[in-house]
């Protein structure tokens, strides 16, 4: 076998291996965004300082909500029904740090991407518009206007971040200040179709981004698509891992879930959903032990005298 063939067949099993422990892919691998808000320049924070969503901001006074035993605050956000708001706020600063901690020196700038290239609006794009870093009030503008007005859900905003990571190392492109929006355009356009079970058309943004065309929204979606290499599958696992790690992005950087008291009603739910649960753990230990008895049945020892001789 030649050098070159050696070669070719190293690196493709290396990006074999490489895409096993993909986040977007493999449940134990750590999300890209919660390592890039690591590598910011500000030190550590203590767990004291990273539990200060259980603090409440109230005219400059930090006061905290404890729980007792007749008071017990909980926060409307689970991993089965994210919080919308505050699930769009993480997303939003999550992407802020894929950019503002991105790879200077590598990564491909894809023209399908390219403002300059295939701009939103019919303003002149500004000669500079590579060169600043967006805020996150201005990311979160953008994916609430178009959540907002597509009417999607708090799990299509973590299956956009899912998304958005595996296109970056799938295509080995890193997102920038001139490409970030039609990133995260593609991003949300495709998990709207894969998880909501009534999915947006292509037409329906060009009502909400009144200067794109059709045509540009699908070529979008088609090189999207070859870019993940058509993989749009999300796993359970996957999806509670970014769950989980936009959660330790929010407290590291003081976004706070609101914390309220548990009504009577939501503790009404909960015990209701505890029931259902434990009735059906019961069925399944009981159903377990009749197993058991007839396999104790079957295969029960049979003693028999013994003949002395």
């Amino acid at each position: 076998m030649c050098r070159s063939c050696v070669f070719k067949h190293g690196a493709r099993r290396q990006t074999e291996l490489n895409m096993d422990y993909n986040p977007s892919d493999h449940p134990r691998a750590s999300t890209i965004f919660l390592s890039k808000s690591h590598n910011d320049d500000v030190i550590y924070r203590s767990v004291r300082e990273k539990r200060k969503s259980l603090f409440t901001n109230n005219h400059g006074i930090l006061r905290r909500k404890y729980s007792s035993c007749s008071t017990i605050f909980l926060d409307d956000n689970t991993v089965s029904q994210p919080n919308l708001k505050y699930t769009i706020k993480c997303v939003a600063l999550a992407i802020y740090y894929h950019i503002k901690n991105r790879d200077t020196n590598g990564g491909m700038l894809l023209d399908i991407f390219d403002e300059k290239r295939h701009p939103l609006s019919k303003s002149e794009v500004p000669l500079d518009y590579n060169q600043y870093d967006p805020d996150q009030r201005q990311i979160y503008r953008f994916v609430r206007t178009l959540f907002s007005a597509a009417q999607l859900t708090s799990e299509c905003a973590i299956v956009t971040l899912v998304y958005l990571e595996r296109l970056l190392t799938y295509a080995e492109i890193d997102i920038c200040p001139g490409n970030w929006k039609r990133i995260v355009l593609g991003a949300i356009l495709l998990a709207s179709k894969v998880w909501d079970d009534q999915a947006v058309w292509n037409v329906d943004y060009c009502q909400i981004l009144k200067d794109i065309t059709v045509e540009d929204m699908n070529e979008l979606e088609r090189q999207f698509l070859e870019l993940l290499q058509f993989n749009i599958n999300v796993p359970s696992s996957v999806y509670a891992k970014y769950y989980f790690d936009l959660r330790s992005l929010s407290e590291s950087n003081n976004l706070s879930f609101p914390l309220e008291p548990l009504s009577r009603e939501k503790a009404q739910k909960l015990e209701a959903i505890s029931r259902l649960c434990d009735d059906k753990y019961k069925d399944l230990r009981r159903a377990a032990r009749k197993r058991s008895a007839s396999m104790d049945n079957l295969c029960g020892r049979r003693w028999v005298p013994a003949i002395l001789s």
